[in-house]
């Protein structure tokens, strides 16, 4: 007999995850149920921790989500959704407990955030926000050989990061936050008063296009490692993959104005995605 509760405390973190991404919820909504279920429980305890700094930036109530992560770690979690489908992941999964806390880490760091200097800092905040996603959800994809994958996990992260940053550059711009390293716009003779005017010239393109090919060459890296997943797991990790890197193609069609307009995916080329996909090619 199925146990009602936690059937629908899945059923609430699905809904999270409906709300907040559609690209994520399209490509691991056809896992099977029970992977489903976790990657369901572990987007939503990452979109509740992003929640508490993005939208209510609120550093103590971030910092009693970590005591309750404390709290879960040693048995005693808080009687809610979130933390009971988190309980039964962990017990049908190798989970690691780790990247739950580096991604609150993250959620810190990123509250007091100060513009990115290096690269070295920004592949550290692409590990921070993104690339512990990665270590959370694949012992779910993988189950056999997670351990092999950690380092692809990370990587696969950090395109999907730095994809977020160029698709957002405005709408950073509107917040007062530059996520491009000024080591890298120096390197491309562009300053942040001009990122933060709009300018778009033949300087920013070649910076953007810096960044997205690193993003684009992490993916490709990602792809050698496909035959270490499971095999009914590989059509969505491929799925979340190529949506993403099809937003740099995005940015590119809109002429690269990232600052006033914001690239996506349609559904149509999504769907002829999941069809090249589907039949191998």
């Amino acid at each position: 007999m199925k146990d009602l509760t936690l059937e629908a405390d899945y059923e609430y973190c699905r809904n999270i995850i409906m709300e907040n991404s559609k690209t994520f919820y399209k490509a691991f909504s056809k896992l099977p149920e029970r992977k489903r279920n976790a990657i369901y429980s572990v987007y939503a305890y990452c979109r509740t921790s992003d929640d508490i700094i993005d939208e209510e930036n609120d550093l103590d109530k971030l910092m009693e989500y970590r005591e309750e992560l404390r709290l879960f770690q040693e048995g005693k979690e808080k009687d809610s959704p979130i933390w009971r489908t988190l309980r039964d992941v962990f017990q049908n999964y190798e989970m690691s407990i780790e990247p739950f806390y580096d991604m609150l880490e993250g959620q810190y760091r990123d509250a007091h955030f100060k513009n990115i200097e290096t690269e070295s800092e920004l592949d550290s905040y692409c590990y921070y926000v993104a690339g512990t996603v990665g270590l959370m959800v694949i012992p779910i994809l993988s189950e056999k050989h997670h351990a092999e994958l950690r380092e692809t996990a990370v990587m696969l992260g950090k395109a999907m990061q730095i994809t977020n940053i160029l698709r957002d550059v405005g709408e950073d711009n509107r917040k007062g936050r530059i996520y491009l390293s000024k080591e890298k716009l120096d390197k491309h003779g562009y300053s942040e008063e001009e990122l933060k005017s709009g300018i778009i010239d033949s300087r920013f393109i070649a910076l953007w296009e810096d960044y997205a090919g690193e993003a684009e060459n992490l993916y490709e890296a990602v792809k050698s490692k496909y035959h270490l997943f499971d095999s009914d797991s590989l059509r969505p990790v491929k799925l979340a993959s190529e949506y993403y890197r099809a937003i740099l193609d995005g940015v590119r069609k809109n002429k690269y104005d990232c600052f006033s307009k914001r690239a996506y995916v349609s559904d149509f080329r999504k769907l002829r995605m999941a069809l090249k996909i589907a039949i191998g090619r």
